[in-house]
């Protein structure tokens, strides 16, 4: 029997790039996904931060501290933003450790759980693996796809997470959501073992010997004995390590 695959595909907008430097979350918006398959049920908030919103920030996203002085702050919407992801939702993200940094932070600070790492995708390291040496901004991404982000003028949570959920698709292989309600990728445990594997396998290269002459190999025998003292891997300590490993 299959198993269902529930997935949040979401964004942040922030005041700035650290919160331990007191920058915060402005807005978040999410979107759901059954089995790769947007179920139409969302999630947006815009998150009054209680504190100015820098110029060329607001030049990004448009979100100003006007605007936002009059909706709540974190820690009066973060059981909804619980809530909507739930228990088995796996967390998909853009530079996923930018919004979770964020969203960890204000977790902690109001004392709930934090997000680990094991039920969260980054989308920008399985496109780097896939596109090496390209751009892989969210634009770029779309433009390679030919998903139609016209209406994006600028940075949106709620628009980014939508658009974020199509790339994600065509990232994993951009099969029609028809064919996946009937094949293997509708098995959870596949599913993430897909997800987890864009890391190319690396190639050992063979073992190069170099030559030496007898009297290379006694000038460096000398070398180590008068200029390097207490050399790490001619103790006895490292010595054993090595023959372990």
């Amino acid at each position: 029997m299959n198993t269902v695959l529930r997935e949040i595909v979401f964004d942040t907008e922030t005041t700035g790039l650290s919160p331990e430097n007191g920058d915060k979350l402005v807005e978040i918006g999410a979107v759901e996904l059954i089995n790769h398959i947007p179920t139409g049920k969302t999630y947006h908030q815009y998150i009054n931060p209680e504190r100015n919103v820098p110029e060329e920030v607001v030049a990004v996203h448009g979100l100003t501290e006007d605007f936002l002085k009059n909706y709540p702050v974190f820690a009066d919407i973060a059981q909804d933003f619980v809530d909507f992801v739930g228990d088995d939702g796996l967390l998909v993200a853009h530079n996923a450790s930018f919004d979770i940094k964020f969203i960890n932070y204000e977790l902690r600070k109001i004392g709930k759980k934090e997000y680990s790492w094991d039920k969260v995708v980054d989308t920008l390291e399985i496109a780097r693996q896939k596109f090496p040496g390209s751009k892989n901004n969210l634009d770029a991404l779309c433009k390679r796809f030919n998903i139609d982000n016209s209406h994006r003028t600028k940075h949106g949570a709620l628009l980014d997470a939508e658009l974020l959920a199509d790339v994600y698709l065509e990232l994993l292989g951009g099969a029609e959501p028809s064919m996946l309600q009937n094949s293997d990728i509708m098995n959870s445990a596949k599913t993430m073992e897909n997800i987890k594997s864009f890391t190319p396998e690396r190639k050992m290269r063979e073992l190069r010997v170099f030559n030496i002459t007898p009297e290379e190999e006694t000038e460096h025998n000398e070398f180590l004995k008068n200029k390097l003292k207490n050399a790490l891997w001619l103790s006895d300590e490292n010595t054993e390590i090595i023959e372990k490993s």
